[in-house]
């Protein structure tokens, strides 16, 4: 018997074949972007909402995929056991609101979720970028495996979070008891926060490039 999850689970491993979240997927084929979030997965009374026989054909066409290959997917015959399910937004949903606790780790029930290959850090969350201004590094559609856990380097690229709810993906350059520098990753001048304006500095640890 195919069941409602068994379809959307099908979107998602679709989705993660061509290194998309569900968003992504939808903006690819011409769809709303929101068409296959978790939240319309699911009516307000409480009822299971199924995609559309079109959605699932713009899906189809915009990756190159047989229905047959998608029936494949419904109920692949190897275990996902070996990924793992981490948060997941887009660099403007994180802009435009705090969903981080003190700690900098992803919290309430406004994140979508992901799978995708283990990471270590239990806290780590995936952003979608949505723009191409960090072009030629990342683009739009790239996600981001955010590690808050893990202390940055010297040259890494990092995800830093200011106390005004800035957002900066940049690399950086030095992390004093004062102040954080950071150089851009394509066009623009280096950046240098006093560290009491700072409310998180996380390593950027895997890109879906």
């Amino acid at each position: 018997m195919l069941t409602h999850a068994d379809i959307w689970s099908a979107i998602d491993r679709l989705a993660q074949e061509n290194r998309l979240t569900a968003s992504g997927l939808a903006r690819r084929a011409g769809l709303d972007p929101t068409t296959f979030n978790r939240s319309k997965r699911i009516t307000k009374e409480g009822k299971a909402r199924w995609p559309s026989t079109e959605s699932i054909s713009k899906i189809l066409e915009a990756t190159d995929s047989s229905f047959s290959h998608f029936v494949g997917l419904v109920r692949p015959d190897q275990t996902t056991a070996h990924q793992q399910t981490v948060p997941l937004t887009d660099l403007r949903a994180l802009e435009a609101d705090r969903r981080f606790n003190a700690s900098g780790y992803p919290v309430g029930g406004d994140w979508d979720e992901i799978a995708l290959p283990r990471i270590a850090d239990p806290h780590a969350f995936a952003v979608e970028v949505t723009d191409n201004q960090m072009e030629p590094v990342y683009q739009d559609g790239d996600i981001l495996i955010v590690s808050p856990s893990t202390a940055p380097r010297r040259g890494d690229r990092v995800l830093v979070r200011t106390t005004k709810g800035e957002i900066f993906i940049r690399r950086l350059l030095r992390h004093t008891a004062k102040r954080v520098e950071l150089q851009p990753l394509a066009a623009g001048g280096d950046l240098s926060l006093p560290i009491d304006e700072v409310a998180s500095l996380a390593r950027i640890v895997w890109a879906s490039q």
